[in-house]
């Protein structure tokens, strides 16, 4: 029934910002981090996701969601620190610490948090104006 399209497609945002808080909640754990070699250090992910909109055929009805492509590590390249004392430091004395930008971080945990709470509020709207409707044939 079209009328409840609205619970799949707030459910799938709900879901792709729950990936997006559990990447960036990963990212921000492992910001301080440091390597012996820019290869083993931590490269900060990032989740991408895409627009499915699939039109109704003769016996499948459109849908609308929201899609996780995958996750990407980001290109930037890790810092290196000169900390000749460090057990980890290679033979030059540099440690490679992780690409992680914090405020950015925190600013895409701050959005997908608002975003899953407004999908939240699509869900229990839709609920509301639903069961409204449906008190109208009493």
């Amino acid at each position: 029934m079209p009328l409840f399209n609205v619970f799949d497609i707030a459910g799938s945002g709900m879901s792709a910002q729950s990936l997006r808080m559990n990447v960036t909640a990963s990212n921000i754990a492992n910001a301080e981090t440091v390597a012996s070699s820019p290869d083993k250090a931590y490269k900060a992910r990032q989740p991408v996701f895409s627009a499915l909109l699939r039109q109704p055929g003769p016996r499948q009805p459109a849908e609308v969601a929201v899609r996780t492509v995958g996750v990407v590590e980001s290109q930037t390249p890790n810092q290196k620190r000169y900390a000749p004392g460090h057990p980890l430091a290679d033979q030059d004395g540099y440690i490679y610490e992780s690409n992680v930008n914090l405020v950015e971080e925190m600013t895409n945990m701050i959005s997908a948090s608002r975003s899953f709470q407004t999908n939240v509020e699509v869900l229990n709207t839709s609920k509301e104006m639903l069961l409204a409707t449906l008190r109208l044939g009493q």
